[in-house]
């Protein structure tokens, strides 16, 4: 098993604050990550330091309400948190399995676009192993979703593999592809710096209609109406868009709730697309199954295969394309 760097479950040494803004607000959010149990998983606290009011809200697909600008966790009425899929991935992308993410708004902060200052937090605390092994969800069959002209598919494989191809009637873009073995090195490395990027005119559009009030060149890619990149500094990478949309399915997937031993593979997808693969694969459980990772004497990591066709429910508890 090429990509199992750790076979024990992980979490944050120590908390850290992250402070920004959100991308749609335009407003202040502070984010503090917390250490958290073994077993727990990726868990969002809502806090409303106004209202003296707190809501839990699971990082797992069920929690999903909207993926239109964005991948939406929560409740419309008692409370969510917007914009989650960049730090979803830099947490999963990066190897921690349980941490508590207390959010102050209704929004992660955007940072500069991408995942890289949450990568630099989790540096700065460091991870600690714990007790129990590390689980993780294997793909048995293949798994489709066409959406129009959006396709994805998860694969059996034997590792966690993200092929990513976009295709952007747009001259600065047009067709790009990203295929690699996804491991916290390569995350970080290759994807992690990634930002969103958009065009002026929708932009401007969203502007009008009350959304991207903290989206600026500082945070965004921008391609002008020329169809020329508009920011002074140009790219990170120079397939910077494709590994952005690498880095959206790295998030939008950790909602299954453990890291994925599939190949995964989209062509012109989104966040919708990759919740509606979460869906496909969950609704047959035949489909899946829990394996966990176990230490051999000589500490080398291998994999067992337990509670084969387990409810998810019960393990987990309760961009538009």
């Amino acid at each position: 098993m090429a990509n199992l760097l750790n076979a024990k479950q992980t979490t944050l040494r120590e908390r850290v604050v992250v402070s920004g803004v959100g991308v749609h607000s335009g407003k202040p959010v502070e984010m503090i990550l917390h250490p958290a149990d073994a077993n727990t998983g990726i868990t969002f606290l809502r806090t409303n330091r106004e209202k003296g009011t707190e809501l839990e809200i699971k990082g797992t697909y069920q929690s999903v309400i909207d993926t239109r600008l964005c991948t939406i966790i929560g409740h419309p009425e008692k409370g969510m948190i917007a914009t989650i899929e960049h730090l979803m991935a830099a947490l999963v992308g990066y190897g921690v399995d349980n941490v508590l993410v207390e959010v102050d708004a209704d929004e992660v902060p955007v940072m500069d676009g991408s995942s890289r200052a949450y990568i630099d937090a989790i540096d700065q605390v460091g991870l600690k192993d714990l007790s129990a092994p590390r689980r993780y969800i294997r793909v048995l069959k293949p798994v489709r979703v066409q959406n129009g002209d959006s396709v994805g598919e998860l694969l059996p494989h034997d590792g966690t593999r993200f092929d990513v191809t976009i295709d952007f009637d747009c001259e600065t873009i047009g067709v790009q592809t990203f295929n690699e073995e996804m491991t916290p090195a390569v995350f970080k490395r290759d994807v992690s710096l990634a930002r969103t990027f958009g065009f002026m005119s929708d932009v401007e559009r969203l502007w009008a209609a009350g959304y991207a009030l903290g989206s600026s060149l500082e945070n965004s890619v921008v391609i002008g109406d020329d169809q020329k990149i508009v920011n002074p500094d140009g790219l990170r990478y120079e397939d910077e868009f494709v590994r952005h949309k690498t880095l959206d399915a790295v998030g939008d997937l950790a909602l299954a709730g453990a890291q994925l031993l599939a190949h995964f593979r989209s062509y012109k997808g989104g966040h919708k697309l990759n919740f509606n693969m979460l869906e496909a694969l969950f609704a047959d459980d035949s489909n899946w199954e829990w394996v966990e990772a176990s230490i051999t004497k000589r500490n080398a990591a291998r994999v067992d295969v337990s509670h084969a066709n387990s409810s998810i429910q019960a393990a987990m508890g309760p961009e538009t394309n």
